[in-house]
């Protein structure tokens, strides 16, 4: 792997970022690495995206108690553009929405991510927000 070592740029930013400061007063830091493959991939990668996505069911729950919020789920994006596997991310606080959100994502299609021709499968993230009106 290459690596790239940026310390020496990162402490003449922050010297020179520091107004006033004594040579004293510069705190080292740990190098900073930023590792890429050793050789580039082969083929453009594209990333999945949305095809058929409709929209989940407001639980009836949820509307009476009047509970709103995100969930973000994490899906893993077959190459026949359906969900492989999904996770809740990140919960609106909810269990109602959080269900209504994986269930709805079920029945999505999505378009799959492509190493040049080829379909591949890849991880997506996909916020829902729930939102009352007139609230």
């Amino acid at each position: 792997m290459t690596i790239f070592l940026l310390l020496p740029f990162f402490l003449l930013g922050l010297a020179a970022g520091a107004q006033g400061a004594q040579p004293g007063d510069v705190i080292q830091l740990s190098p900073i690495e930023i590792k890429a493959p050793a050789t580039p991939p082969s083929q453009p990668f594209v990333p999945a995206a949305y095809r058929d996505t409709p929209l989940p069911s407001y639980p009836t729950t949820a509307r009476a108690q009047g509970l709103e919020g995100v969930v973000v789920l994490g899906v893993l994006v077959g190459v026949n553009g359906r969900a492989v596997e999904i996770a809740v991310r990140s919960s609106s606080g909810a269990r109602a929405l959080d269900d209504a959100a994986v269930d709805a994502v079920t029945r999505w299609r999505f378009s799959p991510a492509r190493e040049g021709r080829k379909a591949v499968e890849s991880w997506v993230e996909v916020p829902l927000k729930f939102a009352l009106r007139g609230k």
